[in-house]
């Protein structure tokens, strides 16, 4: 598991989200789909500023509930619950929060993708293109959206070719875009393409 950081996205994304790939686990050399997590970098400022209440899940979601309960207009309370559900795999919730906070601010390229991830965890896999799609429409250069869109792509859909071509994108974007510690995007493209070719030749 690595932390790569290869764009310059705004710094609100998930604790398992952040600047694009992380680790991606491989077996018999296939990426497996659900191998992979994501890092954020810096969150919203905090409205939880007890270091205890900061450090335990519940609690903070408790406080940034009573927060958007007081302040509903309160964006970055929104994006904090949000991230306090998806660390804690509560994917409607999070998809709830974050809907409350598109609702707010609908330009915030790195929260689509973060309720993208929540779609695509809770097995609502077109809704989480849709979302990876959008935020790429916010942000052409969006490189977790477009590594997120391939995953599912691959993985969930079915749509080899669709995700080549996501990640072919990416890497237009991006050329040294890792995915794992020790293998470049390009080469997993390669990868699938060799493996289609094998299947399709044998």
């Amino acid at each position: 598991m690595m932390k790569k950081k290869i764009s310059k996205n705004i710094p609100t994304m998930a604790k398992q989200t952040a600047m694009i790939i992380a680790a991606i686990a491989f077996a018999v050399g296939f990426l497996a789909g659900a191998g992979f997590m994501f890092f954020k970098t810096a969150s919203p400022t905090s409205v939880v500023s007890n270091s205890v209440t900061a450090n335990d899940p519940a609690l903070r979601a408790k406080a940034l509930e009573a927060e958007v309960r007081i302040n509903p207009q309160n964006t970055d309370a929104w994006i904090r619950l949000g991230h306090v559900y998806f660390d804690t795999d509560k994917y409607d919730q999070a998809i709830k929060a974050y809907e409350k906070a598109l609702i707010i601010n609908p330009g915030n390229a790195d929260v689509l993708t973060d309720l993208g991830i929540m779609h695509r965890r809770s097995g609502q896999f077109r809704k989480a293109i849709e979302k990876f799609d959008k935020a790429v429409t916010v942000d052409p250069k969006h490189q977790n959206a477009r590594l997120n869109k391939g995953i599912v792509l691959m993985h969930d859909l079915n749509d080899r070719d669709g995700a080549i071509k996501a990640w072919e994108d990416l890497l237009e974007i991006n050329p040294f875009a890792m995915v794992g510690e020790n293998r470049s995007l390009d080469q997993l493209i390669k990868h699938y393409k060799e493996s289609h070719d094998k299947n399709t030749s044998n």
